[in-house]
């Protein structure tokens, strides 16, 4: 049995939503229901933010040197400025650290197996002991609190780094520079030229692109993260069961856009927050998405999805499930929609075992699909990564309107100690519907372990979420 986060039981939750009794009939029409979550489901925010300390320290001491040596990277200089972070900013700073300090350089120097990864910080602190910092040698006056000593600031700052490297004497320096990957391609253009400026022509001439290494540093993932998020996605899980239940639904009263915001709301009420706007739609029977409109009130018959996304301790999750909402008289969702949600759960089977550390996206993509063709499957793949960023950094599996593959993106490679959001459609026709063809649209978070086996991050969606 794995070690279970200590707040984890209260999360199977009836969630709540203020009363709409005494409001005006404009009001959106969502039903109330009585709450029982914690307030704080992840704890306090210092109790969150010593997990994710935690994270970063094992990501500096077990990922970087091992993703420097794999890319073959001596020296890795990562300068950005306060509010023009880095996307590899996330990976790199404490929970307690919002932006960049003025400008920030960390410079990240192996020094081979034996003694590991220099980690140094030209500018802001030392992210509770992950860096060592450089300090400006001036002392200033600060009130009645006598001298202190100066930030680094300026073009000072690229002194400092020409020191640093003068010190070091590396063969080559690594930048995030990249026209592929948005992950690795964090350094300004306003930060090259005054860097290359200061450093001068015989330092700018041992400049290269950091390739891989931003990308797969934000990608990688460490056991403890994994233990969170199964229980992120067990909280996501749980409001979207509840937004697809008579506690927020009333047929023929609620619209989509209640929805939506319900879920939202729900979030904020737990403290927590989303990397997009939930989106609820419908599926009806003989009614086309044009006639439906934009924000339809969900009758009884309609299929509903959902794609809904949690945010917490910087970690995301991306779910899409399917509801449907009984008719009168039904007790069950007719046979036609159960098997076109089964079809879309073999589509899940296939991506789920073709994922594998080594391939790329697209290999991955190409096997999916000809398996997909091979077993009358009318489906699309567009599975992405997911962690620090919601869409997020490694190897893309297809685009939703990009089914022959993604250069560049796809072409990058899946690895171990990843997590990937599984997501998918599958539209097939349905009898009781005089075979009109419904799209069963599904998406489900997966772990990749160091051996390279995939889990799904809790589970996955079997059966549909019922309106009664």
């Amino acid at each position: 049995m794995r070690t279970r986060l200590r707040l984890l039981a209260p999360l199977m939750l009836s969630t709540a939503c203020a009363s709409v009794s005494s409001q005006s009939s404009d009001a959106p029409a969502v039903a109330t229901a009585k709450a029982s979550v914690p307030e704080r489901p992840f704890g306090t925010l210092r109790e969150q933010a010593d997990r994710q300390q935690a994270w970063l320290r094992e990501r500096m001491d077990t990922a970087l040197p091992q993703l420097m040596r794999k890319y073959g990277i001596e020296m890795w200089v990562v300068p950005m400025r306060e509010y023009n972070e880095d996307p590899v900013f996330k990976a790199l700073v404490s929970p307690t650290t919002f932006a960049a300090r003025r400008r920030t350089i960390y410079v990240f120097h192996d020094l081979g197996p034996e003694k590991g990864v220099e980690r140094l910080a030209l500018g802001g602190g030392p992210q509770g002991g992950v860096y060592v910092p450089r300090r400006a040698q001036q002392q200033v006056s600060h009130g009645g609190e006598g001298l202190r000593q100066a930030e680094l600031w300026g073009p000072d700052q690229w002194l400092v780094l020409k020191q640093v490297l003068e010190e070091r004497k590396p063969q080559s320096i690594a930048l995030d520079i990249s026209r592929t990957f948005a992950f690795a391609d964090g350094l300004s253009h306003g930060e090259y030229e005054g860097m290359a400026q200061a450093l001068g022509p015989d330092w700018v001439k041992r400049f290269k692109p950091a390739e891989g290494l931003p990308v797969d540093l934000i990608a990688w993932r460490i056991p403890d993260e994994v233990r969170f998020y199964e229980d992120e996605t067990k909280l996501a899980w749980n409001i979207i069961e509840t937004a697809f239940s008579n506690q927020v639904v009333t047929p023929g009263v609620t619209r989509i856009s209640d929805v939506e915001w319900w879920m939202r709301q729900r979030l904020a009420d737990l403290g927590l927050d989303t990397w997009f706007q939930p989106s609820v739609d419908v599926q009806r029977q003989g009614v086309t998405e044009e006639q439906l409109g934009e924000d339809p009130v969900i009758q009884r018959g309609d299929v509903l999805h959902c794609d809904y996304g949690v945010t917490a301790l910087r970690l995301n999750t991306d779910t899409q499930h399917m509801g449907y909402v009984l008719r009168e008289g039904e007790t069950d969702v007719p046979a036609g929609l159960k098997a076109a949600l089964k079809t879309s759960n073999r589509l899940q089977d296939i991506v789920f075992e073709e994922l594998r550390p080594g391939r790329t996206g697209n290999e991955v993509l190409k096997s999916s699909r000809q398996r997909m063709t091979s077993e009358g499957i009318d489906g699309t793949i567009y599975s992405h990564p997911i962690g620090l960023h919601g869409h997020g950094a490694g190897a893309m599996v297809g685009l939703w309107d990009r089914q022959e593959g993604v250069p560049g993106n796809g072409d990058h490679k899946v690895m171990a100690n990843m997590w990937y959001s599984i997501e998918l459609q599958a539209t097939s026709p349905v009898p009781e519907w005089n075979n009109q063809r419904v799209r069963s649209a599904q998406e489900e978070d997966i772990t990749i372990d160091a051996e390279g086996r995939v889990h799904w991050a809790w589970k996955r969606q079997t059966d549909f979420h019922l309106v009664r």
